[in-house]
């Protein structure tokens, strides 16, 4: 089944491979416009964008190594500390803390990792991961956490909760069991 118009005019005006007259000097008229527009075939499901292509759209910004800044992130893609940045980020992306880096801030994200350091809060994330080489000052809520061995954590932590309250949860002196166990 064709969806296009296959007729096509004859190729009088085109020129032979072997002509030796120079292509300046050939009578070249324009190929005629098409009288009407094919309709292409709407019983198929639109394409959709290619995973990778998907992945791509979502810029990431880094905060160098060697730089301090100090003001407020907000936007919706990723960000990478280097350097040192003081005030509070607030991204619908991915928040990463390199090895050396510090925040001072409080912090919304959807995926967080830090392997340097972080004095604020993690106030709302998906995803936790603190690394081996990360020290946390701060509460932290999270719906998953991950801690490497070797980190250092000072804190509230509340995590797999997804805002429900941990009340029914807690223990006899008040602390949840998250809590019991990186306290030990």
């Amino acid at each position: 089944m064709a969806i296009f118009n296959q007729s096509s005019p004859a190729k009088k005006d085109a020129p032979m491979a072997n002509d030796p007259t120079p292509a300046f000097a050939r009578d070249v008229s324009p190929a005629p416009a098409p009288t009407s527009v094919p309709q292409a075939n709407t019983d198929f499901a639109p394409a959709t964008m290619p995973r990778r292509a998907q992945e791509t759209e979502i810029k990431e910004s880094l905060i160098a190594s060697g730089l301090t800044i100090e003001g407020k992130i907000e936007g919706a893609g990723h960000v990478r500390i280097a350097g040192k940045f003081k005030g509070d980020v607030n991204v619908q992306g991915d928040l990463t803390i390199e090895k050396g880096a510090k925040l001072n801030g409080g912090v919304r994200a959807k995926k967080v990792i830090v392997a340097g350091e972080l004095e604020g809060n993690v106030e709302s994330a998906e995803r936790v991961e603190v690394l081996d080489t990360a020290v946390l000052t701060g509460d932290l809520k999270a719906g998953s956490l991950t801690v490497a061995a070797g980190s250092k954590i000072r804190g509230h932590v509340e995590c797999g909760w997804e805002g429900k309250e941990n009340t029914s949860k807690s223990n006899s002196n008040g602390h949840s069991k998250a809590e019991i166990e990186l306290a030990s």
